[in-house]
């Protein structure tokens, strides 16, 4: 499997669609959480899919440096939703991006551990 594909099959892991059928399960359910109504997870989704074209681009044999300047405004991006969407990303919705990245991570040739005392790369931008 080459690099695209294997960074393109990371998609499969994707928690955003499990989101929102879980919290928002009918846009007419009065008990639906409005934080996980389908845009929202759509725009969640759409930040890592823009992590992944951009690696992809960038080629597995970019430099750390430039892996680790993509993944950096992927997660300022999510800092910003979760700004802007209070509650969107939650302690579930925090543990499903961070091992998604730590996914996305290993995929990139890199290795999570090595990033912010073994917490991945997450931890070293992110405020969720």
């Amino acid at each position: 499997m080459t690099y695209q594909e294997k960074l393109a099959a990371v998609k499969a892991y994707y928690p955003f669609e499990k989101w929102s059928e879980a919290f928002y399960p009918d846009e007419n359910d009065v008990g639906g959480i409005e934080e996980y109504a389908p845009e929202n997870c759509e725009a969640a989704a759409a930040i890592m899919n823009d992590l992944v074209a951009a690696l992809t681009a960038a080629g597995e044999k970019a430099a750390e440096g430039e892996k680790l300047a993509l993944f950096e405004k992927a997660v300022e991006n999510y800092n910003v939703m979760h700004d802007e969407i209070k509650g969107f990303i939650d302690h579930r919705q925090h543990d499903d991006l961070c091992d998604l990245f730590n996914r996305v991570t290993r995929t990139a040739g890199l290795n999570p551990v090595d990033y912010a005392d073994g917490e991945g790369i997450t931890g070293m931008w992110r405020e969720w």
